[in-house]
């Protein structure tokens, strides 16, 4: 049975706690420290709790009918493998990673792509582990990464709802019941009319989970009502700049927009309360003043 209290790095996840902020560099960061140092900073000056990258082993992950596809990237015309492998991260990489996320600090993370990138992240000291929504039907994947005994955090896009119960009976089956469901459209980046955050409310009550939203949506205001709704996590991508080279980045939130969304999610949490009905100090004073007691 799924948890109803998950502790993620320093915070307890309940259905009523302010929402834990994942800032998804990707791929975004175009296989450059210098621009995945500007994203931690970015997201650590706006606190946002923690950013998350992605793990593969491009000659695993990239589907066969794609490895040979000829693509123009800045780096001159390559195959869709060689890109994939040019912007890919090890461990040299992730170290410097996860030495310069100890110093701020902030938490960091990966979605792992294949069982190799799973045992590759199982050597950090990570507060979670995100599986995408193209792996949401691995079960290889999901059991391995349920062994790892760390919250799962298990985003819902491009599947059924009948093949979404299929990965909640594996993750019964085989997590110890720490994880969160994370409504997503997987569109880069996603009309307004097609998002369908409602979701959020439907995977509640028919999972008995905590659930979160990642949003691929070019503005804001989706993700504030998705934290209205209830979403106890909030995933998006970032990016220093919406004119990068990449085809994550329109669909990402530039650095001020990450400020905006984290005062926004907060001002909706604190707005929200708890349903109990109670006179606050201010309306209280008001009280006084018009009704004499």
């Amino acid at each position: 049975m799924a948890k109803a209290e998950i502790k993620i790095g320093k915070q307890t996840i309940t259905k009523d706690s302010s929402p834990y902020l994942i800032a998804e560099i990707g791929i975004n960061h175009n296989g450059d420290m210098a621009i995945v140092k500007k994203l931690i900073d970015s997201a650590n000056a706006t606190n946002w709790d923690s950013v998350k990258f992605q793990k593969r082993v491009p000659e695993l992950s990239v589907p066969e009918d794609q490895k040979a596809v000829l693509r123009e990237t800045p780096w001159g015309v390559m195959t869709y493998l060689e890109y994939k492998k040019r912007i890919e991260f090890d461990k040299k990489e992730y170290d410097e990673i996860d030495l310069y996320c100890r110093t701020k600090p902030i938490d960091w993370s990966a979605s792992p792509w294949d069982i190799p990138s799973v045992e590759f992240l199982a050597q950090y000291n990570l507060p979670y582990i995100k599986i995408a929504s193209a792996l949401n039907a691995n079960v290889e994947l999901i059991k391995r990464c349920c062994e790892m005994n760390m919250p799962l955090i298990v985003s819902t896009g491009m599947s059924t709802i009948e093949e979404t119960d299929e990965t909640v009976e594996l993750l019964e089956k085989y997590s110890n019941g720490e994880y969160i469901l994370m409504h997503t459209n997987s569109s880069y980046p996603a009309k307004n009319s097609e998002l369908n955050i409602r979701m959020i409310e439907t995977l509640k009550n028919r999972y008995k989970c905590l659930v979160g939203y990642s949003g691929h949506e070019q503005n804001i205001i989706p993700t504030v009502i998705a934290t209205a709704l209830g979403a106890v996590i909030i995933e998006r991508h970032i990016t220093v700049s919406h004119d990068m080279w990449g085809t994550d980045q329109k669909a990402s939130l530039e650095v001020h927009a990450m400020y905006l969304l984290r005062n926004r999610v907060v001002g909706v949490v604190e707005a929200l309360g708890d349903g109990v009905k109670e006179l606050s100090e201010d309306e209280l004073s008001v009280r006084k003043k018009l009704r004499g007691n």
